[in-house]
Order: C-alpha cells, then sequence, then structure tokens
C-alpha cells in the first residue's frame, strides 16, 4: 500500500480518520499539533500518543519531511541550505542575517517556470512545484538555524528563491496559511513578502483574496521591448496586463507594492529608463529597491556604473518615490539573489 503523507490531510480529514479507527477525535488535534506547531518529522516524536496509535500512523502514513543535503556559510553570515526532497530533488533556501532582521530566503518551485534570462534558476528545467509542507520546511529549518547561529529568531520572510511564486499559487498560499496561523509557526503575515517576476491574473487572484503580506514585482525595465528582451515571458503577460493587475491589487488590499529593480549596462540604464519607472511607478504607491547585479559567468548582463545607479536614485526621490539601493549577500557561496542553482562550488 501506498503510504499517504499525512500533512496533505486536512485537520478535519485527519479526525475522520482517527474516528473511523475507534479512536477520539481529540487525537486528531494532538497530532496535527504535532505535525505543524511542533514541526515533528516522525511519528516517535509523538510522546503524547500510545504506542498502538503511533503504529497505526507508521502503518497508514509517512511524513515527507526535507532534509539537509549541504551547507555553506558566507563570509558574511549568509547560510545557504541545499535540501533534498522526498523524491531526491533538491532546491535552495537561504539565511540572510543583519543587525536588526534574520531573514528567510525560500524556494517555492525546483526550477523555474519563467525564462528570466539573467537569472541563474531559469536555467534550471521545471521538475515541479513544491507541495505546501516543503515550502514551510523551509522556514522551519531556517529559524532553528537562526536560533543555532545567531541566537535569534527568524524575523521576515521573503518567496525570493527558486521558483515563480505565483506559478506554484495554491501551495504558497497554503504554506502561507499555516506559516501565519497560530495552529502553525504564527509569524504575521506582514513580515512576509512574496515576490513575483508579474503574473497579472495571479495578482488579482490574491487581491480578491484579501492576502495581507506583502507583494514585490520584480520589473527591471518600463519598457515592453527591453522587457521582454529581459524577460521573454512578457510577451505574453506584458506591462499594460501588469499595469492593470498592480492597480486592482493596491485598490483591494491598500497596500504599497514594492518594486525590485536591476540596473544593467547597455540595457536600462539612460534617463529614458529612469522616466519610465517614476511613470510606472505613479499608477500606485511604491517604493523601488535597486538591486546589485549578480554575475552568473554571463557577459551580456554588467552591473551598471555607480553613476548610473546614482541616477535612478537622484530622479526617483526627486519625484517623491521611495527608494532603497540593497547591496548583495552571499555573493560568495552563490547565494544572493538570481544565482540560486543547486551550485555547490
Amino acid at each position: 500500500m501506498l503510504k499517504k503523507d499525512i500533512r496533505s490531510l486536512t485537520l478535519d480529514q485527519i479526525k475522520n480518520f482517527f474516528l473511523e479507527n475507534g479512536h477520539k477525535e481529540y487525537r486528531g488535534d494532538q497530532v496535527y499539533s504535532w505535525l505543524w506547531e511542533k514541526s515533528a518529522f516522525t511519528f516517535k516524536q509523538m510522546t503524547n500518543l500510545s504506542k498502538s496509535i503511533r503504529s497505526i500512523l507508521e502503518e497508514n502514513f509517512v511524513i515527507n519531511h526535507i532534509k539537509v543535503d549541504a551547507i555553506q556559510k558566507s563570509k558574511d553570515g549568509t547560510i545557504k541550505n541545499a535540501i533534498k526532497l522526498f523524491d531526491g530533488l533538491i532546491v535552495e533556501c537561504v539565511l540572510i542575517p543583519t543587525k536588526t532582521r534574520i531573514t528567510a530566503c525560500i524556494s517555492s518551485q525546483v526550477g523555474c517556470s519563467l525564462n528570466c534570462k539573467f537569472c541563474a534558476t531559469s536555467r534550471l528545467k521545471r521538475m515541479r512545484n513544491l507541495n505546501s509542507d516543503e515550502i514551510y520546511d523551509q522556514v522551519v529549518l531556517i529559524n532553528k538555524q537562526s536560533n543555532d547561529y545567531y541566537n535569534r529568531s527568524l524575523t521576515n520572510i521573503v518567496f525570493m528563491g527558486m521558483g515563480e511564486p505565483l506559478m506554484n499559487y495554491k501551495n504558497v498560499i497554503q504554506s502561507i496559511k499555516m506559516i501565519t496561523s497560530k495552529k502553525g509557526l504564527g509569524i504575521s503575515a506582514r513580515r512576509i513578502v512574496v515576490s513575483t517576476s508579474g503574473v497579472p491574473k495571479m495578482i488579482k487572484k490574491m487581491a480578491d483574496e484579501n492576502m495581507k503580506f506583502k507583494l514585490a514585482v520584480s520589473l527591471h525595465s518600463a519598457f515592453d521591448d527591453i522587457r521582454t528582451s529581459i524577460m521573454p515571458f512578457n510577451e505574453k503577460m506584458n506591462l499594460t496586463e501588469l499595469k492593470l493587475a498592480l492597480k486592482y491589487w493596491y485598490n483591494k488590499t491598500r497596500r504599497i507594492i514594492t518594486y525590485e529593480y536591476v540596473v544593467w549596462k547597455g540595457i536600462n540604464d539612460t534617463v529614458e529608463d529612469v522616466k519610465a519607472l517614476v511613470s510606472f511607478c505613479k499608477i500606485a504607491p511604491s517604493k523601488v529597491n535597486l538591486i546589485q547585479y549578480n554575475s552568473i559567468d554571463e557577459n551580456k548582463f554588467l552591473q551598471a556604473s555607480k553613476e548610473n545607479i546614482n541616477l535612478y536614485q537622484n530622479i526617483l526621490e526627486e519625484n517623491n518615490i521611495n527608494v532603497t539601493v540593497r547591496r548583495s549577500r552571499g555573493q560568495d557561496i552563490d547565494a544572493a539573489c538570481g544565482q540560486l542553482a543547486n551550485k555547490s562550488s
């Protein structure tokens, strides 16, 4: 008999399992607590259950918990984890420490559904979507590492690892519901950022479902032709559609949008590029993160000069748009933004 992963069941389904097997309904609550609040990855850990009940669980279910396959630590304190899934596939997640916060950078797919030319992950074939529990486990792992290495708990979560989160919508949303639930990790949704390359239909869906987390969009150009040249999927999900979806998001949620933006030499480093970004930002309240580019051995994409970065910053500020220049962390272990590609050395 092929055993089912017990974490794919709802609380009611687990309760029903116990009732059908002649046990009290509250046993379901106990098991659910072990699975999510206490993050148990074996039935033997469930010590308030009798051996006979644990045996029944062993006979019928498995817990497909993630396993750490390799760890790399950067000189800046960043920790990159290569995570082995139950079927042997590998994804990566990253702990990013600063003086004021510890952030978990989480993956949502094995590989990626999209084809951004500047991103290492896009070179990997998309093998499958991560299950909600596999996403959840990454947060549990990094929270444990945060306490072990830095003696403080995780403060923030960003869905900026491998994969396009909105192409795995159902499982990403389910994982966030458990991460924020009092029956899960109890982390505030306002400490979670879902970063997307821009899937208009799913952005609208998030707005309709009144999601409380923050939204970030990897924009990189406010001109369709340039954006399509570096992010080919833009040809089918263009900036006009994205604008409408982002307006819809803001009107529904009243939460500002963050634009993640890399400036490359000879691609999007002119005054016209900045002015187009300013115009795009005015569709809804927003802020801009200017991201340092992290090389993936590709000469086509070169970090723009400091002068061009300053040009962006000055023009954005002159137009009352909040802008932050982000410095990369974990570059020396290929753990920085856009570098995750299951590369260990």
